[in-house]
């Protein structure tokens, strides 16, 4: 079929440029040739309905590009649960620091997130987490809460309703150790010595993923000195225990055989430390401190929360001083993920400038490049700057022959290029009116994705085949977070830019990653999404890359995943997904409450399977534009994104800004197109 391109009589809001019509067409001969039924089509919206759509997409761009930094990037906040903003307060009262006015906010911030089953959960509406409730109930008494207070006595019974505090999880008990309120054989034996294992041992740490390295390394410092917090109030928990904590003989619940087999090994060679050499033990410190003091910068170690209080503290423990370069610098890290408004406080995991900045410009790519271009054009340039070419990584050694051409999420963290910002920084760039001037950055970035691989066909986050499965079934991994296998998700995003480049050079990359997508694609015809929730931004992100593949690549997935889509649109138009998904993966999403970025990520799926003429896109875009703030933006509560499945969440503020102004610019587009 061809279709006929609509102009719209009104202003800036109803133009669009002829190269956006042409794109439009093409696609819509393309992908109606995938799945789309024609008795499936709705007609094309009144007159007053598109000036609407126009409307609310050109008050989202406004919106979007208020909060664009001037030198060009977008960084929104990215909230976590609350045992980050507890351990902030924990990691004062280790230094003996008290800072009442910031805690009296967080504090105000933790109450607020207390659930109605007493604890806390780790996000909006779960279940209770027994490790973030002990975290958030110690912080609460530190800052000065009650313990017979009303919310105080309910999180209290219900931690001890659970097990009590030894059934939290090891980073809590490592945290509860160095307070200690309870001994350190509660914790997994990890000394200093892992550093000089060899590389053929069964652990070691280029085996597992870039977190766990940077929270692990200084972790070893920490329990060599078996650190004790300065805590001059001397604030305890013992109250959360069910057992005395010395006395308690079960931290460690057996997961499996082979679990079983290194809890027997480690409770051998624990009694056995005192016999280490103080030569070996130096020598263990000296290479642990090697390790991480080059990974720190202005971005702290790894640039992640958990990794720079733990620096922090081994530096101090080493006999750094606190007016040190090193330590100054650590420590504004720490601070600088702080967000504190008029009444409450929290802290930030991480922060996520390239990410966000990658995305809003792929959402204003779609909804006009030229009109967009000055804001495109110091944000593509902002991002150039950031690309990783020549600096050292963790990744390195395994490609010693790889040139860099990577981009970090951070602002700054170069041993920790991620493959999926460098995909959608460098998608953009290839978008972008100016694609010529980021010509070799797009190459080497692309260059650098396809050698990072993994055997299996798929794409990780940071690393390739990272996939030393056992490795989950040490102590340590109770998380069962230390790895960083190839996801569907980082995977789609690598097929979206090679698929539109469409380099000779890639074609054996982008059949091993096909078929690698077509085998993780689960039989309701959905994705499962590793990097945000769940299901549906899993398909949104296949869909999305294989509307640039050929038919025949993309076989008969594309189908049965726009069919899953539609299954789950709920009854007010729009599509939502909790982090319950991750705990029981059969459960149906329909009861969930809808959000505007995962309508966002449903409405770019099924238009990028053509079926954007369809009444569930149609309802979908209708779900948006009434739930669109005066401002022009939209504001969604829940959790985004999992950091680890089933253990850390994260929320995106960012995410309502930009899928749902991408999602309607180009449904406003594919309708002006008709």
């Amino acid at each position: 079929m061809f279709c006929i391109p609509y102009f719209s009589p009104v202003t800036r809001e109803g133009r669009i440029l002829r190269k956006y019509r042409i794109l439009c067409m093409e696609s819509e001969l393309v992908l109606n040739d995938r799945g789309q039924h024609a008795e499936d089509r709705v007609a094309r919206p009144a007159e007053a309905d598109f000036r609407r759509l126009t409307d609310a997409v050109e008050r989202a761009r406004r919106a979007l590009l208020a909060d664009q930094h001037p030198d060009g990037h977008w960084c929104y906040e990215l909230e976590a649960d609350c045992t980050i903003p507890a351990e902030y307060v924990l990691f004062l009262r280790y230094l003996g620091e008290s800072q009442p006015e910031l805690e009296a906010k967080i504090g105000r911030y933790l109450r607020a997130r207390q659930e109605g089953h007493g604890g806390w959960p780790l996000y909006l509406g779960g279940d209770l987490d027994i490790s973030c409730t002990v975290k958030a109930y110690y912080a609460l008494k530190m800052i000065g809460d009650d313990p017979e207070a009303p919310h105080m006595v309910r999180a209290r019974k219900a931690v001890l309703e659970r097990g009590g505090a030894a059934r939290a999880n090891v980073f809590t008990r490592i945290a509860l150790a160095i307070f200690g309120q309870l001994p350190w054989r509660a914790v997994p034996f990890i000394p200093p010595e892992i550093m000089l294992l060899p590389r053929w041992f069964f652990f070691h740490l280029d085996k597992v993923s870039y977190w766990s390295r940077t929270v692990m390394v200084p972790l070893f410092v920490i329990y060599a000195f078996k650190a004790r917090a300065a805590n001059p109030d001397g604030v305890g928990v013992r109250e959360l225990f069910t057992v005395d904590p010395e006395k308690e003989r079960h931290y460690f619940p057996v997961r499996s055989l082979l679990n079983r087999l290194i809890l027997m090994v480690e409770r051998t060679i624990r009694p056995l430390e005192p016999l280490i050499p103080s030569g070996i033990r130096r020598k263990a410190l000296k290479k642990a401190e090697a390790w991480f003091t080059p990974r720190c910068n202005e971005g702290g170690l790894g640039a992640i929360f958990p990794a720079m209080i733990n620096a922090y503290m081994a530096f101090d423990l080493l006999g750094h001083d606190a007016d040190e370069s090193l330590m100054v610098e650590a420590r504004k890290a720490i601070d600088d993920l702080l967000v504190v408004d008029g009444d409450t406080a929290y802290c930030q995991p991480c922060v996520s400038p390239v990410w966000d900045t990658g995305l809003a410009c792929l959402a204003l790519l779609v909804e006009g490049a030229e009109e967009n271009r000055e804001e495109l054009s110091n944000a593509l340039g902002w991002l150039g700057e950031l690309q990783l070419l020549d600096e050292p990584g963790d990744w390195r050694p395994d490609h010693p022959d790889l040139p860099g051409g990577g981009w970090a999420f951070q602002y700054e963290n170069a041993y920790y290029p991620d493959l999926d910002d460098t995909a959608v920084v460098a998608w953009a760039m290839h978008l972008s009116s100016d694609r010529d001037r980021y010509s070799e950055r797009i190459r080497r970035a692309t260059d650098w994705l396809r050698g990072m691989q993994s055997r299996n066909g798929g794409f990780a986050a940071f690393d390739s085949d990272n996939t030393h499965y056992a490795l989950n079934e040490i102590p340590f991994a109770d998380h069962g977070a230390l790895l960083d296998p190839p996801t569907s998700d980082v995977s789609a995003r690598c097929v979206a830019l090679m698929g539109q480049l469409g380099r000779s050079e890639d074609g054996d990359s982008l059949h091993r990653v096909l078929a690698y997508l077509r085998a993780e694609q689960e039989t309701n015809g959905s994705w499962f999404g590793r990097w945000g929730t769940n299901y549906i931004y899993g398909t949104w992100s296949v869909l999305s890359a294989l509307e640039h593949v050929s038919d025949a690549d993309a076989g008969g997935m594309v189908r049965r995943a726009a069919d899953w889509l539609q299954s789950v649109q709920h009854a007010d138009g729009g599509w939502g997904e909790t982090n319950d998904s991750y705990l029981d993966t059969a459960r149906s999403c329909g009861d969930d409450r809808s959000t505007a970025f995962q309508t966002a990520w449903a409405m770019l799926g099924l238009m990028a399977a053509g079926e954007g003429d369809t009444e569930a896109v149609r309802r979908g875009a209708e779900y948006l534009l009434s739930a669109q703030a005066a401002e022009g933006g939209w504001s969604d509560p829940e959790f985004t994104a999992p950091g680890f499945p089933r253990v850390f969440y994260l929320r995106y503020h960012g995410y309502s800004m930009f899928f749902p102004l991408w999602a309607l610019a180009r449904y406003r587009n594919h309708v002006n197109a008709r």
